[in-house]
């Protein structure tokens, strides 16, 4: 049997294209080459698309984006093209065809729902979950609306739009008045805790808003909660596998970039301390989210538990983070899916929906 042809696609225009890069390196080596004939796609910082034949190690260091062999390459819209168009160096125009997309994308443009509606117009196979809940779990208001219509437990928030930029001392002071300080501020629609900032006082509030806005033209301000950050990884389309919970014990303040991405491995425990009936309220609820929200091939469902013992979501992540130290891919582990076999799944999951 033929190996079927799997474009992986990495980088992007995004504050997390160094996560992107780690995250492509991780996929690549561990999808089984008896399988597939992996082809690899890199997105510039500026956006320009190159299909890349250097090696992995190139692209976890950023060095790919210099390698003299990167061939311009655009997907094309066009369902009869099946891939990529390549313009050749003497000008020549030719065709890569695909059979799956595999985007290890970060961030805006890449897991926000934009580039999942340009693989669905291509009808090319991809995995993860489609344009329209890749856009609801980005968004982090849409999905506080959508979550807490269906009864799901979530931080207190209030919105923040650029308009109350010229009110901000107004709209911070009627912030405190309805949500209990710490508070945490984040840009609406960006990942990886990625101008995050936690605020104990009006000041902060303040200065934290405009850090967020140097992010996103939305931002978002959640009630602090009191509890322990947790994570269950989840996968498939109709039929789901749902692993146990990974407790998170960050050196920083709170989960933030630099704790997500360079936290020793002693402080994450698989599974969770909790007992096993919050652990399974956990796993349930992780379930009950992804099917609400419309997700398909895998998320990441992030929670707090309380001091209260209650269990409140924190955010959905479409495109978990494949570092050597990302919990998606070492909860995976735990449930008996070893890193070649999570590719191997994710990819059939990509051509299981085009069945259906």
């Amino acid at each position: 049997m033929a190996k079927k042809r799997v474009a992986v696609i990495f980088g992007g225009r995004s504050n997390e294209y160094d996560i992107s890069l780690i995250s492509a390196s991780y996929i690549i080596n561990n999808i089984p080459r008896d399988k597939y004939e992996v082809i690899m796609v890199g997105i510039t910082k500026k956006g320009r698309w190159l299909h890349y034949i250097g090696s992995v190690e190139e692209i976890k260091s950023g060095k790919w984006v210099e390698h003299s062999d990167n061939v311009p390459c655009i997907l094309s819209p066009d369902p009869l093209d099946r891939g990529f168009i390549e313009t050749m160096p003497d000008g020549e125009v030719s065709r890569l065809k695909v059979d799956c997309i595999f985007p290890a994308l970060h961030g805006k443009n890449g897991e926000d729902g934009s580039i999942q509606g340009l693989f669905q117009m291509s009808q090319i196979p991809y995995v993860g979950c489609d344009m329209l809940s890749s856009a609801c779990c980005m968004d982090k208001e849409f999905a506080h609306r959508i979550l807490e219509s269906g009864g799901i437990r979530m931080a207190k928030w209030l919105p923040v739009r650029l308009r109350d930029l010229d009110r901000l001392d107004k709209r911070c002071d009627e912030i405190a008045q309805q949500l209990k300080f710490p508070m945490f501020i984040k840009p609406s629609r960006c990942g990886s805790s990625v101008g995050i900032s936690k605020a104990y006082d009006i000041k902060q509030l303040r200065e934290g808003i405009k850090t967020a806005f140097s992010h996103d033209t939305k931002v978002l301000v959640e009630q602090g909660i009191d509890g322990v950050e947790c994570e269950c990884a989840v996968m498939g389309n109709d039929k789901l596998t749902v692993s146990t919970v990974g407790e998170i014990m960050p050196a920083n303040d709170f989960y933030d970039y630099e704790a997500k991405y360079t936290v020793p491995q002693e402080q994450t425990k698989i599974p969770a301390t909790f007992g096993k009936d919050v652990i399974e309220k956990i796993r349930d609820t992780a379930d009950k989210a992804y099917r609400l929200i419309g997700c398909e091939g895998l998320a990441r469902v992030d929670f707090f538990y309380t001091t209260e013992g209650e269990v409140v979501l924190n955010e959905i992540n479409t495109m978990p983070g494949h570092t050597p130290i990302s919990m998606y891919p070492k909860l995976m582990e735990n449930t008996g899916m070893p890193a070649q076999e999570e590719m191997d799944r994710l990819i059939s999951l990509a051509f299981e929906r085009t069945q259906l």
